[in-house]
């Protein structure tokens, strides 16, 4: 496949009052990454003018305004020197350059062994994480390698962008009826991403025309559906498809897979390996209280949200406090007569100020038209959210209030993080009391927040109920004091099956082993990619590979499937049928994931949370620094696997 070319520059047209206007919605640190592209000018870098120590969600480098103005016009010079030029495209600086730029951009140096990592995320030469290999292996080789893709989420579209680049057969499976997974199926009011968006997408498929810095799901959805277009990908998938069952045959060196299609017909195809792109948040979870399916009114969980129900004026409830709750009850407050809230706990939340905020037209203009401008401002999201945290997530043993927070680093965050909730509260100690955690900061899921969840909790019409529900009735929910909440329609926020990954498929490998009955609810792979006894079967946001501290899903799954694509490489260069991981590898890999998790926040004793299983051990979340696990996935290490 020839890939078509990202987006490039947009030659300047405007005249020099429309660029000075654009400038004063551009972030300085990266405008003055784009100035030394345009100009050649590495003095830019050792002037006066010096961005801060990036912070996440604040893009303009700590700078003064009269700072920023200087920017703004010496980049003006710069600008239209550029255009009159003809907006030749600049030559990317060499390495040492660009690592000086980093540094400078960032306020603060970018340690060498970041270095790789950060040149490859901002492919100023190009996509490095492509699949050129591909055009060395014969063409008859690639074509007896059939392989499946399970799911056409973000990871699933990713899979098969990559098989498609490389020339390797392959076929999609998709349960719903577009691209898009959790953008496809989660419709509720307010659903939008949590990861600053110009970070949260494909690293070689920039989208310089997002509305808002957090994009809302239609929007995200939208950006699937052309990716699976742009990259020929839509007409290898079958939708309102699923795979029931798939089977390793030993004779064979290959899976026999059970589908069933729309009309519900079941068939078996046999394919050479398996990429499983199912997610971990897909298959929603409704809480174990009695009574549920006894209520009169409408009830549906949030990631199945009916919008034949109607909300005007009536009396709603929202169980659950967490991601999803936090978006849409905003929202259902504007609407609804009156709102219960259910919390079992509270979650606590990071200000951010711009999280519903609209990208502005000058800033977009940037995007298009500035060189390498989008690149930078993606790196310039990914650092601060990178593995700056990880330390203030570490457990401190000598920290005398474990109750509260690990460490210093943690209880600093603990008390920013408790004085933006006073702030919003207010003269409210009841309130107060209900919203702020006990457990330490990043223990569970962090909440982006700006300002919209407690305003909504303050509205006269909403209610925020602390006491646990003892059982639900044909006429509302009572709790565990007794009181009876009356209600028309409840909504379940109460998250996913996380911890049963691949469910309900049913996967055999090697001498019958079910891997549902190998993992339980104690699953275990390799990188979270790979599982003895499980030949040619690869996951993609498998176990132990959620990021509850940094980064972006997207980065995890482009390492993930470029480690994928380097199995298969292996098995066709060296012409073998199967690629397996060795059992000792996986047991030394959980014994390390195990122990760092033991020092880290997600293992605090009083936490509860869906990165565990039942018996208090952490399957889901990754315990990793991200240039760690980066540098583990650029390729397979053949020692760990068995090849035949």
């Amino acid at each position: 496949m020839t890939r078509p070319p990202s987006p490039a520059p947009v030659p300047i047209r405007a005249d020099d009052a429309s660029i000075e206007e654009a400038l004063r919605h551009a972030s300085i640190p990266t405008l003055m990454m784009s100035m030394v592209h345009m100009s050649g000018d590495l003095g830019i870098l050792r002037g006066e003018v010096r961005p801060r120590k990036a912070v996440m969600g604040e893009g303009q480098g700590g700078l003064g305004e009269p700072e920023k103005a200087a920017v703004r016009a010496a980049a003006l010079d710069v600008i239209r020197d550029w255009r009159d030029r003809g907006c030749p495209p600049p030559e990317a600086p060499a390495p040492q350059i660009v690592h000086e730029m980093m540094s400078f951009m960032v306020g603060e140096p970018v340690p060498d062994e970041y270095v790789p990592m950060m040149l490859e995320e901002l492919a100023l030469d190009g996509d490095a994480r492509d699949e050129h290999w591909a055009d060395a292996v014969p063409g008859s080789e690639k074509a007896r390698l059939r392989v499946l893709v399970i799911g056409a989420g973000m990871s699933g579209l990713l899979a098969a962008i990559r098989l498609e680049e490389a020339g390797i057969p392959y076929t999609v499976v998709e349960k719903n009826e577009g691209p898009g997974g959790t953008w496809y199926e989660n419709t509720y009011p307010g659903c939008r991403v949590d990861v600053a968006n110009h970070f949260y997408c494909y690293s070689f498929e920039p989208n310089p025309d997002w509305s808002e810095f957090f994009s809302r799901q239609p929007e995200l959805h939208a950006y699937f559906e052309r990716c699976a277009d742009r990259y020929g990908v839509r007409e290898r998938i079958r939708f309102r498809s699923e795979v029931v069952s798939a089977r390793w045959d030993d004779a064979e060196a290959a899976w026999r897979v059970r589908l069933r299609g729309p009309d519900g017909a079941e068939e078996t195809e046999v394919f050479q390996a398996v990429v499983s792109a199912v997610g971990q948040l897909n298959r929603p979870k409704l809480p174990d209280i009695p009574g549920i399916e006894t209520f009169a009114g409408a009830w549906f969980h949030s990631a199945q949200w009916d919008h034949g129900v109607e909300l005007a004026g009536r009396r709603v409830a929202v169980v659950g406090t967490g991601a999803s709750a936090v978006q849409l009850v905003p929202e259902v407050a504007r609407v609804a007569g009156t709102l219960r809230v259910f919390q079992r706990s509270p979650g606590w939340m990071a200000p951010n100020p711009v999280y519903h905020r609209r990208v502005d037209e000058g800033a977009r203009w940037c995007l298009k038209h500035l060189p390498f401008y989008g690149r930078w401002y993606r790196f310039l999201l990914f650092w601060p959210g990178s593995d700056g945290l990880y330390p203030s997530l570490v457990v401190d043993p000598d920290w005398p209030h474990p109750e509260r927070s690990t460490s210093a680093l943690n209880e600093q965050l603990r008390v920013v993080f408790t004085e933006y909730l006073k702030s919003q509260v207010g003269d409210d100690p009841e309130l107060l009391e209900k919203v702020t955690p006990r457990y330490p900061p990043f223990g569970k899921r962090m909440l982006q927040d700006n300002g919209s969840w407690i305003a909504a909790l303050k509205r006269e019409n909403v209610e925020l109920v602390g006491e646990r529900i003892e059982r639900v009735v044909p006429d509302g929910i009572v709790t565990a004091d007794g009181t009876h909440h009356p209600l028309d329609v409840i909504v379940y926020a109460t998250g996913f099956h996380a911890n049963r990954f691949l469910w309900p498929m049913e996967i055999e490998g090697r001498d019958g082993v079910k891997l549902g009955t190998l993992w339980g609810d104690d699953p275990q792979a390799y990188l979270g990619i790979s599982v003895p006894r499980f030949p040619n079967l690869f996951c993609l946001y498998g176990p132990g590979t959620n990021l509850a501290h940094a980064g972006s899903i997207i980065f995890h799954s482009e390492c993930q499937v470029r480690y994928v694509l380097g199995c298969l490489r292996a098995l066709l260069e060296k012409r073998r049928a199967a690629i397996e991981c060795r059992q000792e590898v996986l047991d030394e890999y959980i014994r390390r994931f195990d122990a760092t998790h033991a020092g880290m926040v997600w293992s605090h004793p009083g936490m509860d949370s869906w990165y565990k299983n039942a018996s208090g051990r952490v399957t889901c979340t990754s315990p990793w620094r991200l240039v760690d696990y980066w540098s583990w996935t650029r390729r397979p290490d053949l020692a760990d696997y068995e090849l035949w």
